[in-house]
């Protein structure tokens, strides 16, 4: 039998850290209070109306919202309706055990159940911790004596006495269930959070969580698979039951186990200790190295400057000397005096070389040193980078290496890295970018720190190239830099649209799916149909489609795919006076007869071709990607004809007239042409045979989490 006293760690809530109050059962299967829950969400409401600064993260005294949970606050849906004091409004927090987001739903709190199972031990564990004092008896006179039981119908304590006076033998209070003396007062039936009048009788397998009739026959629960709770029941009895022998069972080996413990925990304190000095000796080594240079540094600046200032002291002497009565002038001006000729000649002709040095010098005046210690100045970036760095390496954790295929350039930036399975996995990651600039001559990498294997970046330029690299960290180890990653984003704004579905659109022939981004040419019998034509030397026609957004100024980019099978597509933009030419156009333009390469050796059926089009189109299909026959173009048709990329983009320059086809995975230009922009310009795009286009998802927060699940 497990003693009360051992349990208590199961029965403290990880909000308030205190022992369970009226707990209820989050979806993650772990247990809060109820009063936590309220309180946690209040605090998310507070910190979400003062943009989640750190004074409004303590608007409880008993609930502190960790740093990481902070990031969910952007999640919770606001209106603008001031919240009721006594209910909170949001539903979205993180779970204080996992820090699993969890969402309560329309019926928030009401939702939960109750864990009275939980309730009833915790109230065990508080009489046990309070077996000093007795529950007194509601019902005795003055001096009222000590309980012996409690009435769970009537939620009342009595003695023996008082028991049998309210509860008389042959009447149906005497059928009252009863317990031993406690507070706790719990209801004899779970009723259904849903249907407040209904108790609950089944199982959700799907869910896991008990259902009454009115959920399975008409409510969220209607199509999923349930059990009868006496089924439920007795098997998780049986199964909890053997679980608990085993572990029994296992007694001596958990003992074993605990003293292993008990001998890591030494040797990790051992080994902490000897960590510690090692780290310690290594960063004396750099002190003592840095004092070495900086010993030498300051003492090759004092000899330098020693030696400079007595150069000046000898040039200031010197020039000293060139005053009157002084020095040479002086020495000059007695020799003067010497009135024997032979005798002056013998002494002023050296004297007068030294005279003519000391007027040259006076015509070119140069200090004798630099006052400067430009040359003295120590450079010490490459090495305070290097320091920047300086942690814990290990080699259980390897290096992660960026995921180019997962990436994603386009409204936002999409990082995504992975690590070899077998090695340590980090606890967390730090992602550095970098703008790659030739005029810059050093660099400076921008930081951010990520839990994940992704991160969506939102601050970088149009047309430009970044490089990437990233590093984990377990603690205070951490990883190589991984291989720097170059990618260029989109070369303008990312233009977002949905195919239109009202204008034009051939129901008949092309399909659209729910959310209108993408678009299937149906192969069925209305296209049998019109192949017809055949009979009379012509081919059915191209089905077009276009965005429900037009472009009037400025320049813009979209991005979309192409099916690997689609026989013929073509994509560009039309302006807004052409479109009903577009679907309404006279000349069939797959007929042989305007066929660009129908064998014609004049350059008049080109001509005519080009001329009688509508928009701006190119061709693809057949994993091919066609670049158009202009003067410009290459005369081999084969030199015109490339690889069809997984994913094309469109640029639009309006200011300029210039729309541009681009390699979207690597935003390199394939083909480049003017085109009028007077008008309101249209995405267009057109299908025949089989064929499929998919415009490209604009890259978001969750974008990498919702692709998962998928």
């Amino acid at each position: 039998k497990v003693a009360i006293k051992g349990i208590e760690r199961e029965l403290i809530c990880p909000a308030c850290k205190e022992l369970f109050t009226h707990p209820l059962i989050l979806p993650c299967q772990h247990n809060i209070c109820h009063k936590c829950v309220k309180e946690i969400l209040f605090a998310f409401e507070d910190s979400f109306a003062d943009g989640g600064s750190e004074s409004s993260n303590q608007s409880s005294p008993r609930i502190r919202i960790a740093a990481s949970s902070m990031d969910s606050i952007d999640r919770i849906n606001r209106s603008g309706i001031k919240r009721n004091s006594l209910t909170p409004r949001s539903t979205l927090f993180p779970c204080p055990s996992c820090q699993r987001d969890i969402d309560l739903g329309e019926r928030g709190i009401n939702g939960l159940f109750r864990n009275f199972t939980l309730e009833t031990i915790v109230e065990r564990y508080r009489q046990a911790a309070r077996a000093a004092i007795a529950i007194m008896c509601d019902f005795c006179k003055p001096p009222p004596q000590e309980s012996t039981k409690s009435c769970m119908d009537c939620r009342a304590n009595y003695c023996n006495e008082c028991f049998k006076v309210h509860h008389p033998w042959g009447t149906v209070k005497a059928q009252h269930e009863y317990v031993g003396p406690t507070t706790n007062f719990r209801p004899k039936i779970l009723m259904c959070p849903e249907h407040e009048m209904e108790r609950v009788n089944m199982y959700c397998e799907i869910c896991r969580r008990p259902v009454c009739h009115l959920c399975k026959l008409g409510g969220g629960h209607a199509n999923h698979r349930v059990t009868t709770m006496s089924t439920v029941y007795k098997t998780l009895k049986e199964k909890l039951s053997k679980d608990i022998e085993y572990l029994i069972s296992k007694e001596s080996q958990v003992k074993a186990h605990i003293t292993q413990l008990d001998l890591l925990l030494k040797e990790t304190e051992c080994n902490s200790e000897r960590a510690k000095q090692e780290a310690s000796q290594s960063f004396e080594k750099l002190y003592h190295i840095l004092e070495e240079k900086k010993s030498a540094a300051l003492r090759a600046i004092e000899t330098s400057k020693n030696i400079r200032l007595e150069k000046l002291q000898t040039q200031v002497e010197e020039y000293q000397g060139l005053l009157e009565n002084n020095g040479l002038v002086g020495y000059a001006q007695e020799v003067l005096k010497e009135a024997d000729a032979s005798c002056f000649v013998q002494t002023a002709k050296q004297l007068h070389v030294r005279i003519q040095k000391a007027t040259e010098s006076l015509k070119s005046f140069r200090p004798a040193a630099e006052t400067t210690f430009e040359d003295f100045v120590v450079d010490t970036a490459k090495q305070e980078d290097i320091l920047g760095d300086l942690s814990f390496h290990s080699s259980g954790l390897e290096i992660p290496e960026i995921n180019e295929e997962q990436c994603r350039m386009y409204n936002k930036a999409l990082i995504s890295w992975e690590c070899p399975e077998k090695a340590d996995s980090a606890d967390t990651y730090v992602l550095e970018y970098h703008k790659l600039n030739k005029e810059e001559e050093s660099v400076t990498w921008q930081k951010t720190e990520v839990c994940g294997k992704s991160k969506v970046l939102s601050d970088l330029d149009d047309d430009s190239s970044y490089a990437f690299r990233v590093r984990g960290y377990k603690g205070s180890i951490c990883s190589p830099w991984s291989r720097e990653v170059i990618m260029r984003t989109p070369p303008a704004p990312v233009f977002s649209f949905l195919f239109d579905d009202k204008c034009g659109y051939n129901d008949e022939h092309l399909q659209l799916n729910p959310r209108r981004t993408s678009v299937e040419s149906r192969a069925g019998f209305p296209l049998l149909l019109g192949s017809e034509r055949l009979q009379v030397g012509c081919y059915t026609t191209l089905d077009y489609i276009i965005g429900d957004t037009g472009i009037a100024k400025g320049k813009h980019f979209w991005a979309f795919s192409v099916e690997a099978y689609s026989y013929l597509v073509k994509v560009g933009v039309v302006p807004s006076n052409k479109i009903q030419k577009l679907f309404h156009n006279t000349h069939d333009v797959t007929s042989p007869r305007y066929e660009q390469d129908s064998g014609h050796d004049s350059g008049s059926e080109d001509a005519f071709f080009d001329s009688s089009q509508p928009c701006t189109l190119v061709t693809l299909g057949m994993k091919k990607f066609f670049i158009p026959a202009t003067p410009a173009a290459p005369k081999d048709p084969a030199s015109r004809i490339l690889p069809l990329p997984s994913c094309l983009g469109i640029c639009l320059d309006c200011d300029r007239g210039r729309v541009g086809f681009y390699d979207a995975g690597r935003m390199r230009c394939l083909y480049e042409c003017e085109v009028d922009c007077s008008d309101l310009m249209y995405p267009a795009f057109a299908l025949m045979g089989g064929a499929a286009v998919h415009l490209e998802e604009d890259v978001t927060a969750k974008y990498r989490e919702y692709h998962d699940d998928i």
